[in-house]
């Protein structure tokens, strides 16, 4: 698992020479070193992010396989959930067919009891007759009774018929009894043996819905894990982006800083040479700073104040620097109604200048005051004026006050850090210490 954390909220950096021409710079090739100071250690940050980067997209690849498994394990139960299903209706078919097989058993034994109870009432009705005529003696007396040999002869016969028919009635009687009461115990434990099946496979029906949703439950972890690893992975490569963005800026800074000392080592020569000892020359194009921005900004700008930094936006101040909602807000809010200028809060260069899920239109600047790097952030802009790599004059309009991105109502969240950007946004100060609100 990652350690560090970042709270980027996809804001986007730019970054700038803050008072190229207004503010003093540090005269010597300390100035210089310093930049190149401060670009080795983007360097490093921007390493350690890519290495970062590294892990999650080696999280999400395992997370990817975990899930892979588990598709797996969850296709080979809804074939076992499909097969139990299907033996299932099966049996309830069987049990369907049994049970009208019972029902067509029942009829047969209404009509076999109908007949046994005839053929009892025949036997009742022969046994009184033999006690009634001494049982076999009646048939004796009937085949003494003959007339004739041939008279003898037929009434032997019709005897034997009817003692015979006797007892097949009676053999008939008690097989049918029999052979009912066999297939009626046949066919109830035939029943119940299905019913006993289909308990037992709703049971597994059961068991196996039970580890389904296991398994959906994990897969839905899973994915909700591999979700939070592509938006920590998309958060790094935005900051990795960000911060090659300032290593390049701070190589222009640095081309920057080394012209502005030799346009002013050569101004110094050419009045020392003239007898002139005055070194104002040097800066004589501050006085373009404010001119030069007022053409672009409409009535609704604010002055250009005399400080290091100047107010960014006019309008009504919403919110502060601090804890705000459990979290830390990292800057302050700014909030105001229709076509609202923003300015740059100092000179310097534009890094990154881009939408950002969370911030919408956002420029960061970066400045180099007084041989001090500050980085400024303007978030939430319905315009960006400015591209990257761009150089700004302190109050120029660089965009329009938003609400683009996730934020609520029309204002400007602005940042102002001592240093250069990073993640986790540890150089930030409170910007109301800085400009005039």
């Amino acid at each position: 698992m990652l350690k560090r954390k970042l709270l980027i909220s996809g804001t986007v950096l730019a970054l700038g020479i803050g008072s190229i021409s207004a503010s003093p710079f540090v005269t010597s090739a300390e100035s210089i070193n310093n930049l190149k100071e401060k670009q080795s250690e983007v360097k490093e940050q921007r390493s350690e992010i890519e290495s970062d980067l590294d892990s999650v997209n080696d999280k999400i690849s395992d997370l990817q396989d975990q899930q892979a498994k588990l598709d797996s394990e969850i296709k080979r139960i809804d074939i076992a959930v499909e097969d139990t299903n299907a033996k299932i209706r099966e049996k309830n078919t069987e049990i369907e067919e049994t049970n009208a097989e019972i029902e067509k058993l029942k009829a047969e034994i209404e009509e076999l009891k109908e007949r046994i109870a005839k053929r009892t009432e025949v036997l009742k009705q022969r046994a009184v007759s033999f006690q009634e005529s001494g049982g076999s003696v009646s048939y004796l007396q009937v085949i003494l009774g003959a007339s004739s040999f041939s008279d003898f002869v037929s009434r032997v016969s019709a005897v034997s018929t009817i003692m015979e028919a006797d007892e097949n009635l009676v053999k008939q009687h008690e097989d049918d009894k029999t052979q009912l009461e066999v297939s009626q115990k046949e066919v109830e434990e035939k029943l119940a043996s299905l019913k006993t099946m289909k308990a037992e496979l709703e049971t597994m029906k059961a068991d196996l819905s039970k580890q389904k949703a296991e398994k959906d439950k994990l897969m839905g972890q899973l994915k909700i894990e591999e979700e939070e690893a592509h938006n920590h992975a998309l958060e790094l490569e935005e900051e990795t982006a960000i911060l090659k963005a300032q290593e390049a800026s701070l190589a222009k800074a640095m081309e920057l800083e080394k012209k502005r000392q030799e346009e002013e080592a050569a101004a110094k020569k050419a009045a020392e040479a003239a007898g002139n000892k005055s070194t104002g020359s040097s800066s004589s194009s501050s006085s373009s700073n404010s001119s030069g921005s007022s053409s672009s900004v409409s009535n609704s700008t604010p002055a250009v104040s005399s400080g290091m930094f100047t107010r960014p936006a006019a309008g009504r101040f919403t919110s502060g620097f601090g804890a705000r909602w459990g979290k830390t807000h990292y800057g302050i809010d700014i909030a105001n109604s229709a076509d609202v200028p923003i300015v740059a809060a100092a000179s310097g260069v534009v890094s990154r200048s881009y939408y950002s899920s969370s911030y919408g239109n956002v420029i960061y600047i970066t400045h180099y005051i007084n041989g001090q790097q500050y980085t400024t952030v303007y978030a939430h802009l319905e315009t960006r004026f400015v591209g990257e790599g761009a150089t700004v004059s302190k109050g120029q309009q660089i965009g329009i006050m938003g609400n683009t991105g996730r934020s609520t109502g029309q204002h400007l969240h602005f940042e102002l850090h001592k240093g250069g950007w990073n993640g986790s946004k540890s150089n930030a100060v409170n910007p109301a210490a800085y400009i005039p609100l």
